[in-house]
């Protein structure tokens, strides 16, 4: 049987949690390739992956690198990969056993129909630590059982395509897009969901619970506080995007609008981070984030200041910090992100 799916799976100092999201990858048998990316680690994280490589050779494979960041590690695991679809599993999060086992024998149906996919879409859970219930996006308003194209995708407030709900053709990525992640940055996965859907035509939605993000640990990218500590990686990425999606992409497409949303909420979330500390350093520097959107594409610019959540976050003096800190909570208790 050839596999049919390939998961990357970039890992630093993981030792505590990968063995977790190895065995849960390990149910997929011989349809799935497993590459193990050790990014320089430090703890017995590289011991681990030889140990189940040697264990399971034909679905294992491990790569050894310098300490590169999450997205060196996905760049090179990309060159190891074989099948025609390709999914990035961060190593402390895993997939659903039952759901995984239907992915891939829905991807197994398509090779079969002899069909190929640009992306795959699938539900994702957030595993929070402490939480009394987990919290699952899922995408009820896309089409189910059919191809469909950008004019069909119709998602709601706090629904976006995260890496976690995403199963890339891989030609997608390394020969259309030639997608080259930034090394040794946080929030790489931002550009991994964002600059290849301009070659995304034929998308299909499997509603199922397959990816299990763990969040809520104190060290994680997405906390505020280590947020805070690496916003000039937040700004540095979020620049990216403005620069990509201004040279690339026409606003007035089903793609350009879907786009632009999740660009929106990015900004949003750098601009939220800078406003709640209440201080003027960082207050100057959201001022020129937003300077640098209206100086690089103003009709863009125009777009997103003049939206509730723009003028939400440019609304000045203390009332202003107060309600998007209010708002922010607000949606923090809705949604359940860290």
């Amino acid at each position: 049987m050839s596999k049919l799916l390939s998961i990357i799976v970039p890992a630093y100092n993981s030792e505590d949690y990968i063995e977790r999201c190895v065995n849960s990858l390990l149910v997929g048998g011989k349809r799935a390739q497993i590459i193990l990316v050790d990014d320089g680690s430090t703890d017995r994280t590289p011991e681990i992956m030889d140990g189940y490589a040697k264990s399971f050779p034909n679905q294992i494979e491990v790569l050894h690198e310098k300490n590169s960041g999450h997205g060196g590690a996905i760049n090179n695991g990309l060159k190891l990969v074989k099948t025609k679809y390709v999914k990035v599993v961060d190593s402390d999060d895993w997939l659903d056993f039952e759901g995984f086992q239907k992915m891939l024998d829905f991807l197994e149906g398509l090779e079969h129909q002899h069909q190929e996919l640009d992306m795959i879409i699938s539900n994702y859970v957030y595993n929070k630590v402490n939480a009394k219930r987990n919290h699952v996006i899922a995408f009820k308003h896309l089409p189910t059982g059919r191809v469909f194209d950008w004019d069909e995708v119709d998602l709601r407030m706090g629904q976006y395509l995260m890496t976690h709900a995403l199963i890339y053709r891989t030609s997608i990525l390394v020969d259309e897009a030639k997608l080259q992640l930034p090394t040794n940055v946080s929030y790489d996965d931002n550009i991994y969901v964002f600059e290849p859907l301009r070659y995304v035509h034929r998308m299909y939605y499997v509603d199922i619970d397959l990816y299990h993000y763990f969040i809520g640990r104190n060290d994680q990218s997405v906390n505020e506080n280590v947020m805070l500590k690496k916003i000039d990686q937040q700004l540095m990425i979020n620049k990216r995007m403005i620069k990509y999606y201004g040279e690339n992409i026409d606003m007035n497409t089903p793609l350009g609008r879907y786009m632009r949303y999740y660009l929106e909420i990015i900004t949003t979330i750098s601009s939220v981070i800078l406003i709640r500390q209440d201080s003027p350093y960082y207050t100057s520097l959201k001022d020129e984030l937003w300077e640098y959107l209206k100086s690089y594409d103003s009709e863009l610019y125009k777009k997103l200041r003049h939206r509730p959540l723009g003028i939400g976050v440019n609304f000045n003096g203390k009332l202003g910090r107060k309600l998007v800190s209010g708002l922010y909570r607000l949606a923090h208790k809705i949604y359940q992100f860290n």
